[in-house]
Protein backbone atom coordinates (compact mmCIF):
# COMPACT_ATOMS: atom_id res chain seq x y z
CA UNK A 1 0.00 0.00 0.00
CA UNK A 2 2.76 2.55 0.70
CA UNK A 3 3.44 1.82 -3.26
CA UNK A 4 0.49 1.82 -4.62
CA UNK A 5 -1.19 4.36 -3.15
CA UNK A 6 1.48 7.66 -4.18
CA UNK A 7 1.58 5.78 -7.48
CA UNK A 8 -2.23 5.68 -8.14
CA UNK A 9 -2.40 9.07 -7.26
CA UNK A 10 0.38 10.08 -9.41
CA UNK A 11 -1.47 9.16 -12.45
CA UNK A 12 -5.05 10.59 -11.27
CA UNK A 13 -2.97 13.65 -10.61
CA UNK A 14 -1.58 13.73 -14.37
CA UNK A 15 -4.97 12.96 -15.65
CA UNK A 16 -6.59 15.84 -13.33
CA UNK A 17 -3.94 18.40 -14.87
CA UNK A 18 -5.27 17.43 -18.39
CA UNK A 19 -8.77 18.02 -17.43
CA UNK A 20 -7.96 21.25 -16.25
CA UNK A 21 -6.17 22.47 -19.14
CA UNK A 22 -8.89 21.41 -21.42
CA UNK A 23 -12.07 21.30 -19.75
CA UNK A 24 -14.19 21.26 -23.11
CA UNK A 25 -15.13 17.58 -22.66
CA UNK A 26 -16.60 18.10 -19.60
CA UNK A 27 -18.93 20.64 -20.95
CA UNK A 28 -19.50 18.78 -24.03
CA UNK A 29 -20.83 15.83 -21.93
CA UNK A 30 -22.84 18.47 -20.11
CA UNK A 31 -25.70 18.61 -22.79
CA UNK A 32 -27.06 15.13 -23.54
CA UNK A 33 -28.18 15.05 -19.31
CA UNK A 34 -29.35 18.35 -19.61
CA UNK A 35 -31.58 17.70 -23.27
CA UNK A 36 -32.61 14.48 -21.49
CA UNK A 37 -33.55 16.19 -18.33
CA UNK A 38 -35.61 19.53 -19.93
CA UNK A 39 -36.96 17.39 -22.79
CA UNK A 40 -37.50 14.04 -22.51
CA UNK A 41 -38.46 14.32 -19.13
CA UNK A 42 -40.40 17.13 -19.27
CA UNK A 43 -42.49 14.47 -21.97
CA UNK A 44 -43.03 11.74 -19.91
CA UNK A 45 -43.58 13.13 -16.98
CA UNK A 46 -46.99 13.40 -18.58
CA UNK A 47 -47.64 9.84 -19.27
CA UNK A 48 -49.64 8.20 -16.28
CA UNK A 49 -48.73 4.78 -17.36
CA UNK A 50 -45.14 4.92 -15.93
CA UNK A 51 -45.43 4.62 -12.34
CA UNK A 52 -43.04 6.07 -10.08
CA UNK A 53 -44.26 6.04 -6.47
CA UNK A 54 -44.09 9.18 -4.55
CA UNK A 55 -41.75 11.03 -6.74
CA UNK A 56 -42.66 12.62 -9.71
CA UNK A 57 -41.16 11.04 -13.06
CA UNK A 58 -38.77 13.93 -13.63
CA UNK A 59 -37.68 12.93 -10.00
CA UNK A 60 -37.06 9.46 -11.39
CA UNK A 61 -35.63 10.27 -13.94
CA UNK A 62 -33.02 12.48 -12.59
CA UNK A 63 -30.65 10.19 -10.86
CA UNK A 64 -31.15 7.92 -14.41
CA UNK A 65 -29.37 10.63 -16.04
CA UNK A 66 -26.81 10.80 -13.95
CA UNK A 67 -25.79 6.97 -13.93
CA UNK A 68 -26.20 7.54 -17.79
CA UNK A 69 -23.83 10.66 -17.75
CA UNK A 70 -21.13 8.38 -15.98
CA UNK A 71 -21.57 5.58 -18.10
CA UNK A 72 -21.05 7.31 -21.28
CA UNK A 73 -18.20 9.43 -20.03
CA UNK A 74 -16.63 6.45 -18.67
CA UNK A 75 -17.10 3.95 -21.01
CA UNK A 76 -15.20 6.08 -24.21
CA UNK A 77 -12.00 6.76 -21.82
CA UNK A 78 -10.34 3.66 -23.45
CA UNK A 79 -9.84 5.62 -26.57
CA UNK A 80 -8.01 8.39 -24.60
CA UNK A 81 -5.66 5.46 -23.73
CA UNK A 82 -5.27 4.37 -27.39
CA UNK A 83 -4.06 7.56 -27.71
CA UNK A 84 -1.68 7.56 -25.17
CA UNK A 85 -0.39 4.34 -26.84
CA UNK A 86 0.07 6.35 -29.91
CA UNK A 87 2.23 8.77 -28.44
CA UNK A 88 4.16 6.46 -26.91
CA UNK A 89 3.16 7.91 -23.07
CA UNK A 90 2.19 4.15 -22.69
CA UNK A 91 5.14 2.67 -23.35
CA UNK A 92 6.86 5.45 -21.02
CA UNK A 93 4.49 4.56 -17.85
CA UNK A 94 5.15 0.72 -18.48
CA UNK A 95 9.04 1.21 -17.96
CA UNK A 96 8.57 2.63 -15.03
CA UNK A 97 8.72 1.32 -11.54
CA UNK A 98 4.64 1.60 -10.71
CA UNK A 99 2.85 -1.30 -10.51
CA UNK A 100 0.49 -1.85 -13.65
CA UNK A 101 -2.47 -1.86 -10.98
CA UNK A 102 -1.27 1.07 -10.17
CA UNK A 103 -1.37 2.75 -13.26
CA UNK A 104 -4.83 1.28 -13.97
CA UNK A 105 -6.23 2.53 -10.48
CA UNK A 106 -4.83 5.54 -11.21
CA UNK A 107 -6.51 5.93 -14.31
CA UNK A 108 -10.15 5.47 -12.73
CA UNK A 109 -9.65 7.62 -9.91
CA UNK A 110 -8.91 10.19 -13.13
CA UNK A 111 -12.38 8.97 -14.78
CA UNK A 112 -13.93 9.55 -11.39
CA UNK A 113 -13.34 13.38 -11.24
CA UNK A 114 -14.67 13.57 -14.92
CA UNK A 115 -18.17 11.56 -13.19
CA UNK A 116 -18.11 14.39 -9.96
CA UNK A 117 -18.11 16.84 -11.92
CA UNK A 118 -21.33 15.81 -14.27
CA UNK A 119 -22.85 14.92 -10.62
CA UNK A 120 -22.42 18.63 -9.98
CA UNK A 121 -23.93 19.42 -13.48
CA UNK A 122 -27.25 17.71 -12.89
CA UNK A 123 -27.46 18.39 -9.04
CA UNK A 124 -27.79 22.11 -10.47
CA UNK A 125 -30.17 21.07 -13.61
CA UNK A 126 -31.97 19.33 -11.06
CA UNK A 127 -32.86 22.42 -8.35
CA UNK A 128 -33.52 24.96 -11.71
CA UNK A 129 -36.17 22.61 -12.33
CA UNK A 130 -37.78 22.09 -9.06
CA UNK A 131 -36.72 18.57 -8.30
CA UNK A 132 -36.30 17.33 -4.42
CA UNK A 133 -32.90 16.79 -3.79
CA UNK A 134 -32.10 14.93 -0.95
CA UNK A 135 -29.67 17.82 1.11
CA UNK A 136 -28.84 15.78 3.56
CA UNK A 137 -24.25 15.45 4.33
CA UNK A 138 -24.56 12.01 4.40
CA UNK A 139 -26.91 11.81 1.02
CA UNK A 140 -24.76 13.84 -1.06
CA UNK A 141 -21.32 12.19 0.46
CA UNK A 142 -22.87 8.86 -0.99
CA UNK A 143 -23.97 9.89 -3.90
CA UNK A 144 -20.41 11.29 -4.90
CA UNK A 145 -19.38 7.93 -3.74
CA UNK A 146 -21.57 5.81 -5.88
CA UNK A 147 -20.61 8.26 -9.17
CA UNK A 148 -16.58 7.38 -8.04
CA UNK A 149 -17.49 3.63 -7.96
CA UNK A 150 -19.38 3.15 -11.39
CA UNK A 151 -16.71 5.38 -13.16
CA UNK A 152 -13.94 3.14 -12.04
CA UNK A 153 -15.90 0.38 -12.77
CA UNK A 154 -17.26 1.05 -16.57
CA UNK A 155 -13.73 3.29 -17.20
CA UNK A 156 -11.88 0.29 -16.22
CA UNK A 157 -14.39 -1.94 -18.65
CA UNK A 158 -13.14 0.70 -20.89
CA UNK A 159 -10.11 -0.01 -20.66
CA UNK A 160 -9.74 -3.77 -21.45
CA UNK A 161 -12.12 -2.78 -24.20
CA UNK A 162 -9.22 -0.91 -25.57
CA UNK A 163 -6.40 -3.74 -24.66
CA UNK A 164 -8.29 -6.17 -27.01
CA UNK A 165 -9.15 -4.18 -30.14
CA UNK A 166 -6.24 -1.87 -29.51
CA UNK A 167 -7.27 0.79 -32.35
CA UNK A 168 -9.42 3.43 -32.00
CA UNK A 169 -11.97 2.84 -35.09
CA UNK A 170 -12.66 -0.70 -33.74
CA UNK A 171 -13.18 0.97 -30.04
CA UNK A 172 -15.81 3.45 -31.12
CA UNK A 173 -17.73 0.93 -32.79
CA UNK A 174 -17.50 -1.35 -30.06
CA UNK A 175 -18.38 1.09 -27.78
CA UNK A 176 -21.23 2.82 -29.54
CA UNK A 177 -22.87 -0.74 -29.49
CA UNK A 178 -22.70 -1.05 -26.04
CA UNK A 179 -23.90 2.07 -24.25
CA UNK A 180 -27.49 2.51 -25.40
CA UNK A 181 -28.14 -1.38 -24.44
CA UNK A 182 -26.50 -0.95 -21.09
CA UNK A 183 -28.43 2.16 -20.95
CA UNK A 184 -31.82 1.15 -22.11
CA UNK A 185 -31.56 -2.58 -20.14
CA UNK A 186 -31.40 -0.59 -16.85
CA UNK A 187 -33.95 1.33 -14.36
CA UNK A 188 -32.62 4.65 -15.85
CA UNK A 189 -35.65 5.62 -17.49
CA UNK A 190 -38.67 3.45 -16.19
CA UNK A 191 -38.95 0.85 -13.44
CA UNK A 192 -37.87 -3.05 -13.43
CA UNK A 193 -41.79 -3.80 -13.41
CA UNK A 194 -42.40 -2.53 -16.33
CA UNK A 195 -39.98 -4.44 -18.60
CA UNK A 196 -40.96 -7.80 -20.37
CA UNK A 197 -39.25 -10.31 -18.27
CA UNK A 198 -36.57 -11.40 -20.58
CA UNK A 199 -35.24 -8.12 -20.29
CA UNK A 200 -35.85 -8.05 -16.89
CA UNK A 201 -33.21 -10.69 -15.97
CA UNK A 202 -30.96 -9.08 -18.62
CA UNK A 203 -31.28 -5.21 -16.37
CA UNK A 204 -30.39 -7.74 -13.16
CA UNK A 205 -27.11 -8.57 -14.54
CA UNK A 206 -26.47 -4.84 -15.48
CA UNK A 207 -24.29 -2.94 -13.19
CA UNK A 208 -25.80 0.11 -14.39
CA UNK A 209 -29.18 -0.71 -12.59
CA UNK A 210 -27.52 -1.02 -9.26
CA UNK A 211 -25.41 2.18 -9.24
CA UNK A 212 -29.21 4.18 -10.42
CA UNK A 213 -30.46 2.04 -7.91
CA UNK A 214 -28.25 3.15 -5.03
CA UNK A 215 -27.87 7.21 -6.58
CA UNK A 216 -32.42 6.98 -6.44
CA UNK A 217 -32.34 5.94 -2.96
CA UNK A 218 -29.70 8.38 -2.04
CA UNK A 219 -30.55 11.46 -4.31
CA UNK A 220 -34.16 11.97 -4.12
CA UNK A 221 -36.56 12.84 -1.75
CA UNK A 222 -38.85 9.99 -2.04
CA UNK A 223 -36.80 8.09 -3.65
CA UNK A 224 -35.41 4.77 -2.20
CA UNK A 225 -33.32 1.34 -3.33
CA UNK A 226 -35.30 -1.68 -4.01
CA UNK A 227 -32.09 -4.01 -3.74
CA UNK A 228 -30.59 -2.47 -0.85
CA UNK A 229 -27.48 -0.11 -0.83
CA UNK A 230 -25.46 -2.90 0.59
CA UNK A 231 -26.20 -5.04 -2.44
CA UNK A 232 -25.81 -2.66 -4.90
CA UNK A 233 -22.54 -1.20 -3.30
CA UNK A 234 -21.09 -4.95 -2.87
CA UNK A 235 -22.14 -6.15 -6.47
CA UNK A 236 -20.49 -2.60 -7.78
CA UNK A 237 -16.90 -3.05 -6.02
CA UNK A 238 -17.18 -6.63 -6.51
CA UNK A 239 -17.16 -5.88 -10.38
CA UNK A 240 -14.31 -3.29 -10.02
CA UNK A 241 -12.29 -5.53 -8.39
CA UNK A 242 -12.53 -8.17 -10.94
CA UNK A 243 -12.12 -5.79 -13.40
CA UNK A 244 -9.78 -4.15 -12.20
CA UNK A 245 -7.32 -7.67 -12.04
CA UNK A 246 -8.24 -8.04 -15.42
CA UNK A 247 -7.04 -4.73 -16.96
CA UNK A 248 -4.10 -4.87 -14.94
CA UNK A 249 -2.92 -8.26 -16.51
CA UNK A 250 -3.92 -7.03 -20.22
CA UNK A 251 -2.64 -3.20 -20.03
CA UNK A 252 0.94 -4.11 -20.63
CA UNK A 253 -0.88 -5.61 -24.22
CA UNK A 254 -1.95 -2.78 -25.53
CA UNK A 255 1.61 -2.09 -26.84
CA UNK A 256 2.70 -5.32 -28.73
Amino acid sequence: MNRFLPESAAVAQVELIKLVRDPTEIFSRAVQPVLWLTVFGQVLAHVHGIYTGQAGYLAFLTPGILAQSVLFSAIFYGIAVIWERDLGVVHKMLVSPARRVSLVFGKAISAGFRGLVQAVVIYLIAFAMGVSIRLEPHAILGVLAGVLLGSGLFSTFSLIMACIVKTRERFMGIGQVLTMPLFFASSAIYPLDLMPGWLRIIARLNPLTYLVDALRGLMIVGGGSVHSYGVDVALLFAGFVVLLAVAARLYPTLVR
